[in-house]
């Protein structure tokens, strides 16, 4: 069985080699639109299915006669009511610092391993407070160029990490994919297939 990873995402990849699998990276095309009245855990969940799916697609649509498992993951930042995706300019990177600053909020990843014998996913929330961000600090982030392509607008592995007070739940979820639930995924999706192939 061959391991991918249907990601663009470097901080995706560079946790995923800590799992010490070889894998290879696939990359579906997937639009994330989000659905009229669809809550955020139900649109994550889509997003990470929706991904690890087309590119189980791709794989078996490219010739090769391997078994494939495929991972897909999405992350969103909750605050509120609201979902906070990547900013669209600085305007909206400063809407969503607003609703972070001086706040806890939550950060969604869902993550789905899929085969040609089913799937298996789950979704990790982490809980994150912010300290009270001051104008000139967030000007100094968006200077830097960090936020423009995170959920939420802000890396926790990067410069942002001198905002966070408190964290409850996984980092690695935060960052974009938690070490220990896509492990346990992975393994189970295993047992499916070894169950399946001894009988």
């Amino acid at each position: 069985m061959q391991l991918l990873l249907a990601s663009a995402s470097p901080r995706r990849q560079q946790l995923l080699q800590l799992l010490e699998r070889p894998f290879e990276v696939i990359l579906p095309q997937v639009a994330e639109q989000r659905q009229p009245n669809e809550v955020a855990s139900a649109y994550v969940q889509r997003l990470a299915l929706s991904k690890a799916q087309a590119g189980l697609g791709l794989a078996q649509g490219s010739g090769h006669s391997a078994d494939y498992y495929v991972i897909g993951a999405d992350t969103i930042v909750v605050a509120g009511q609201q979902v906070l995706e990547k900013p669209q300019d600085f305007a909206d990177f400063c809407r969503m610092m607003e609703l972070l600053s001086g706040q806890v909020h939550e950060v969604m990843t869902a993550v789905a391993v899929v085969d040609e014998r089913g799937v298996s996913q789950l979704t990790v929330t982490t809980e994150v407070s912010f300290k009270t961000l001051t104008e000139a600090e967030l000007a100094a982030y968006w200077a830097s160029g960090e936020p423009h392509d995170k959920a939420g607008g802000y890396g926790i592995q990067g410069r942002a990490g001198k905002f966070v007070t408190q964290l409850r739940g996984s980092y690695s979820a935060v960052v974009g994919l938690p070490l220990y639930e896509t492990e346990q995924l992975l393994l189970q999706r295993e047992q499916c297939y070894h169950k399946e192939s001894a009988q």
